[in-house]
């Protein structure tokens, strides 16, 4: 299904199909969260499930499954909505695939003082050096983290950037949706 690189860990993987599957539904969509489970014990577990997600014919196969979750509100502030999830054992991860607008290094030091949330999200949008950037973060269960990072500017499987550190504080906030 996904153009994926086969050498990649099956989180990576994972997080690169999520980021080809949100590519796919074009710019200017809501944050999608997803969780992540074992495809192997999918298939065994919930065979009609899997035969749905079209995984009955991969029996080789092993890795991570994306399943996309309800809608995330978007009336509600991201951290206080993962502040809210539960998941159960038989999820091994989740991913989170959010739009934001980036600015660059060089642009901290022009921040105008004093600037509140609204405010300060307003004058970024007005920013000249501005980029949208789609960011898709995942975490295991047993810590283990992925991103992938596409910008607007460069919308292109090739130029999507990986790594386990790249949004340090939404993996924090996701890894924290499996605290107890």
């Amino acid at each position: 299904m996904s153009n994926t690189p086969m050498a990649a860990s099956p989180l990576t993987r994972a997080v690169l199909e999520i980021d080809e599957y949100a590519s796919g539904l074009g710019w200017d969509q809501p944050a999608r969260l997803f969780a992540l489970v074992d495809t192997a014990r999918l298939r065994v577990q919930e065979p009609a499930l899997a035969a749905q997600l079209g995984l009955e014919d991969e029996q080789g196969a092993s890795g991570l499954t994306p399943i996309e979750q309800d809608e995330v509100p978007a009336d509600r502030p991201l951290d206080e909505f993962l502040g809210t999830i539960a998941w159960p054992d038989a999820v091994t991860g989740c991913a989170l695939t959010v739009e934001r607008l980036m600015l660059p290094p060089s642009a901290e030091a022009q921040v105008p003082e004093g600037l509140d949330g609204a405010k300060l999200a307003k004058w970024v949008a007005g920013h000249p050096e501005r980029q949208e950037v789609r960011m898709t973060v995942a975490v295991l269960r047993d810590g283990a983290r992925e991103s992938a990072l596409r910008l607007r500017g460069k919308d292109s499987a090739t130029e999507v950037l990986t790594g386990a550190d790249l949004v340090p504080g939404l993996a924090e906030a996701l890894a924290a949706t499996f605290e107890d």
